[in-house]
């Protein structure tokens, strides 16, 4: 390439090189930690009640966007190899927050350790089931945006999280002000049932 030209933009599809995985995955472990930290904050500060619940349920919702898209994002993910490099990122980013957990949350008796009592006080037992949903919703999300974009869609993280968001309304509005589910919870659980159906109408679309 001679002097005073420009390179052409970048049209790299399915990154996963190495040190990107690690560097996103990096990323997403930060902003997991630190939806962690806000979620703490309001649980603290805000009385218990209604209020409280919607905020935190607010914050679930977001978590949920960025951990699920944030990798395939990362990844460019358009094939099966950039599938497998966003839930290569997805788990590298839980094992960075399990660090920041360890290391900083957990000395600081940030919130209480429930799960440690179901383990015999120990918190090794949920770590591995930790690291395989932060995996899963990267995997997930990356199978969304390429079933997206193979559909000429838009494949930018506020296009692909609306349904998402939907669903997660819904298990508030069913399964959370009916009582049956704490609110948090209640979002989690629709987003996440919204994201697995997305996922198989893709893996259907595929065969």
């Amino acid at each position: 390439m001679t002097a005073g030209t420009t390179s052409p933009p970048s049209t790299a599809i399915d990154r996963s090189e190495f040190r990107h995985v690690l560097l996103s995955g990096t990323w997403v472990g930060l902003v997991t930690a630190a939806s962690v930290i806000v979620y703490l904050i309001v649980a603290r500060l805000l009385p218990h009640g209604v209020v409280a619940a919607l905020i935190e349920a607010i914050i679930v919702l977001a978590a949920g966007v960025f951990v699920t898209f944030l990798p395939g994002s990362f990844a460019v993910s358009r094939t099966t190899q950039g599938i497998a490099s966003a839930a290569a990122i997805g788990l590298w980013g839980t094992v960075v927050f399990m660090a920041i957990d360890v290391i900083v949350l957990r000395p600081l008796r940030a919130f209480p350790w429930t799960w440690d009592a179901i383990g015999g006080g120990s918190t090794w037992w949920y770590l591995p089931i930790w690291w395989m949903l932060g995996t899963l919703l990267a995997w997930l999300g990356a199978l969304v945006t390429a079933g997206r974009v193979a559909r000429g869609g838009d494949p930018s993280i506020r296009g692909l999280s609306v349904p998402l968001l939907a669903g997660g309304v819904g298990g508030i509005l069913g399964l959370g002000l009916s009582g049956l589910v704490y609110l948090p919870a209640a979002a989690g659980v629709g987003f996440t049932v919204t994201l697995i159906v997305f996922a198989l109408v893709v893996l259907a679309r595929r065969r």
